[in-house]
């Protein structure tokens, strides 16, 4: 080296270096499970490419790090549940920050420039790549939960002032849940089919898995908690309501690139508002009806 670097810069290199080490680790692993043949060959040509970077920033560390078995377990976890598009996306926002660490050290580390240009060729590598089937359905997923979300939460809000008892409110609501979940799943089915997609079946299955998944999500609090505790009931399926909203909202914010803040205030103020009138109808329809349980 020309000159020698600051304590403070061989600490950042370090850190450059330990991020990677994992990285080239990590991409090599999710390619491991990854069918697509294209998709697989992308991500071991970057693993090999990070790893060339991890020995150029070793020539300045001077040390050999090891790779962190459970950054890499993390994220391997991740990409089994939650997909390797959300996985390597999420990846690649921390990539950005260390872009800007990048810009830092040009000046007195020139290396890093031609570095801070590789780890932009792969978000654009990709970006272009992923296309994994379950984004392909995102669709289904959101007519799913969305209708879910909206009718099921007003039904218990509607049912939680006219009846007044935990259980008998969890049993409208899981027959209703079940029954709408069926209903839901068979008209995406037909949907699908009377346009031509040959993945019917597919769309179908993930529109019946969302909806099923939030009404079990939301009939929950109900079934846990005494049958006097109605209005607990209530606020806490709400809450699931929001944080299931909030979740799938970041979701497709990271995976597909969407505004988190828009879909989140979109879904959730439309949710529930209809929670809110169908509360307004239950007290009404017990008044009006003159029903007591």
């Amino acid at each position: 080296m020309e000159k020698e670097l600051s304590k403070e810069t061989l600490k950042l290199l370090e850190s450059l270096q330990q991020n990677e080490v994992n990285e080239a680790q990590i991409y090599a692993t999710i390619a491991g499970f990854i069918k697509n043949e294209k998709d697989k060959e992308t991500l071991l040509r970057i693993s090999a490419e990070e790893q060339k970077h991890a020995e150029i920033w070793a020539g300045y560390t001077n040390k050999k790090l090891k790779v962190q078995k459970r950054v890499v377990r993390k994220w391997a976890i991740i990409a089994r549940i939650l997909g390797y598009t959300f996985a390597l996306k999420k990846m690649e926002m921390g990539e950005n920050n260390a872009s800007k660490k990048y810009g830092a050290l040009i000046k007195e580390v020139p290396v890093a420039a031609q570095i801070m240009a590789d780890e932009e060729r792969h978000e654009k590598e990709l970006l272009a790549i992923l296309d994994e089937e379950r984004l392909q359905y995102v669709g289904s997923m959101v007519l799913g939960l969305s209708d879910a979300l909206v009718e099921l939460s007003g039904t218990l809000a509607g049912l939680t002032f006219a009846l007044q008892n935990t259980r008998i409110i969890a049993l409208s609501g899981l027959i209703t849940g079940i029954s709408a979940t069926l209903s839901m799943a068979s008209s995406e089915y037909l949907s699908a089919k009377s346009d031509g997609d040959a993945n019917a079946k597919k769309s179908a299955l993930y529109t019946g898995i969302a909806y099923l998944v939030s009404v079990a999500a939301m009939i929950l609090p109900y079934l846990l908690l005494p049958t006097s505790s109605f209005l607990l009931a209530l606020i806490l399926m709400l809450v699931a309501v929001v944080v299931i909203i909030a979740l799938f909202s970041y979701y497709i914010a990271v995976a597909k690139e969407e505004s988190f803040k828009k879909r989140f205030i979109e879904m959730a103020g439309i949710s529930l508002s209809v929670a809110a009138v169908s509360f307004v109808i239950g007290i009404l329809a017990k008044r009006i009806l003159g029903v007591d349980i």
